[in-house]
């Protein structure tokens, strides 16, 4: 998958344990797509593929690009790996394994845009819920069934997705482990769109194309105030409009878009004046000739009276 233009680089990202990776990264111009590939385990998140994300993140960090978030094999990612979370224990926990790497991923200068096909459950979901923008395919199924292994979802879906879809569906998720299909999951903004399979890559990054278009720090600040708390506004506003008000992006970028107002005005204004002279140089043919219904002398009045009786006295 790759577009944006200019040439890719595409390699997988290393994990701390070696051997296959957890990743494959495409690197693009103005974009990175980053694959999840552990198809053997449906990309259940390890701890290598953590630490790759990690990897991931920094790059992001110093070099700012949208980014598209991807599965393998038809599945999203179907949670993390049980394996390691049986022998996990408190400090672990503690430690915030998955929950710092989404919340790095959310935090992350540009949008973030996921491709949610098949399963997204678990940690799979809460990496979904850390990311800017969700498209689906009709065989999308997200839910958080952690209450079921005798643990919480703790990497953020416990506050993400009261944000996303408010208290009562959340609920629903958490605590009564209901799993979304597609099509609710669109209809309650948990995925931004549901298209078909073939299509899903192409309408990342259609998207993708679309945020690219803008200017790269209107969209970095907009989405940094965004995520600023309340209480940050509007100070944060007028500081970000501040910074943004003196770049050559924006006289460049406004420039241009009065000077194609007054294009189209122009443009305008000269077919209003050659239809006019147009108008004027053409004979009228609809006006109305010498009229030659009008009635002749009238052959039909009454002569002298002959009817009349005479005089008889």
């Amino acid at each position: 998958m790759s577009a944006g233009g200019g040439g890719a680089a595409t390699d997988p990202a290393s994990g701390a344990g070696g051997g296959n990776s957890p990743l494959v990264v495409e690197r693009l111009p103005d974009r990175v797509i980053i694959r999840l590939s552990r198809p053997e385990v449906r990309n259940a998140i390890d701890q290598d593929m953590v630490d790759a994300l990690h990897e991931v993140c920094a790059e992001l960090e110093a070099e700012p690009k949208v980014a598209i978030l991807t599965g393998s094999n038809g599945v999203f990612a179907a949670g993390a790996d049980i394996g390691q979370l049986r022998n996990r224990g408190r400090h672990e926990a503690l430690a915030g394994i998955n929950s710092k790497v989404f919340t790095r991923i959310q935090e992350l200068p540009m949008p973030v845009i996921a491709l949610v096909e098949g399963f997204a459950l678990g940690g799979g979901a809460e990496l979904a819920f850390a990311c800017d923008f969700r498209i689906g395919t009709p065989t999308t199924k997200i839910g958080n069934p952690e209450t079921g292994l005798g643990i919480l979802a703790a990497a953020g879906a416990a506050w993400r997705l009261r944000e996303l879809v408010g208290e009562p569906r959340a609920k629903e998720i958490l605590l009564a482990g209901r799993t979304l299909q597609a099509d609710e999951a669109k209809s309650i903004g948990l995925l931004n769109d549901v298209v078909d399979p073939e299509d899903l890559e192409l309408a990342g990054q259609a998207l993708a194309d679309r945020i690219a278009s803008f200017a790269p720090l209107a969209v970095r600040l907009s989405k940094s105030a965004f995520h600023a708390p309340r209480e940050a506004h509007p100070l944060i506003d007028n500081l970000a409009q501040a910074v943004l008000f003196e770049t050559e992006e924006k006289y460049t970028r406004m420039d241009a878009f009065l000077a194609k107002r007054e294009a189209k005005k122009r443009k305008k204004a000269e077919a209003v004046a050659t239809q006019a002279m147009d108008e004027q140089a053409s004979p009228r043919t609809d006006q109305a000739g010498p009229r030659t219904d009008q009635a002749g002398p009238r052959t039909d009045q009454a002569g002298p009276r002959t009817d009349q009786e005479g005089t008889t006295e």
